[in-house]
């Protein structure tokens, strides 16, 4: 998230940050938006009866800030197929694997323990499968002899850090221009 409210402050830049929300108060995305003046939220999922319910609240921040795109950073929750088929074509996230391998979670021990000798990062749609929606972009590391889980993990997330607000930029360019004049909208 970091690396796109950096990216986001770029005058040529195709996207705004309208919101964070968060799903825990603890997030450290919560006080890091709000040092960088950018109105966040926090919705708890044990707040409300039920998931739809807690989703539905989502929308509601989302909308009430008219956003348009959606990015999970650090978001480590499965939303449900009607949300996600709501921010179809406009919910990415980013994977620290390079997809379709190595979908769901430990994916740099995962790596390692299959012997890989490339692994990465992709930004994706999000779509109704886990970590399965069209892939926007990706970034390749190799595989060092001595890696552990965490080196690996670290030279993965700065290619995340470097990724994520390229394919945001790509993503929301083409959305602003399938829908033309972004000021008379």
């Amino acid at each position: 998230m970091a690396a796109l409210i950096e990216a986001a402050r770029a005058p040529d830049f195709p996207a705004g940050i309208a919101l964070v929300l968060a799903d825990r108060r603890d997030a450290g995305g919560v006080a890091l938006a709000r040092r960088a003046g950018i109105a966040a939220e926090v919705v708890e999922p044990g707040d409300y009866p039920g998931r739809e319910a807690f989703e539905a609240a989502m929308q509601r921040r989302l909308e009430a800030r008219r956003v348009d795109l959606v990015c999970l950073a650090g978001f480590m929750r499965i939303l449900s197929a009607p949300f996600v088929e709501r921010w179809r074509g406009r919910m990415l996230n980013i994977h620290p694997s390079l997809l379709p391998d190595l979908r769901g979670l430990r994916t740099h021990a995962r790596a390692l323990a299959a012997g890989l000798k490339e692994h990465g990062c992709t930004v994706h749609f999000v779509d109704s499968e886990l970590d399965a929606g069209p892939i926007v972009a990706q970034a390749r590391v190799a595989v060092l002899p001595g890696d552990d889980a965490e080196t690996l993990a670290a030279r993965v997330l700065a290619e995340e850090h470097r990724l994520y607000p390229l394919a945001l930029a790509r993503v929301a360019a083409a959305l602003v221009g399938a829908a033309g004049d972004p000021s008379s909208r």
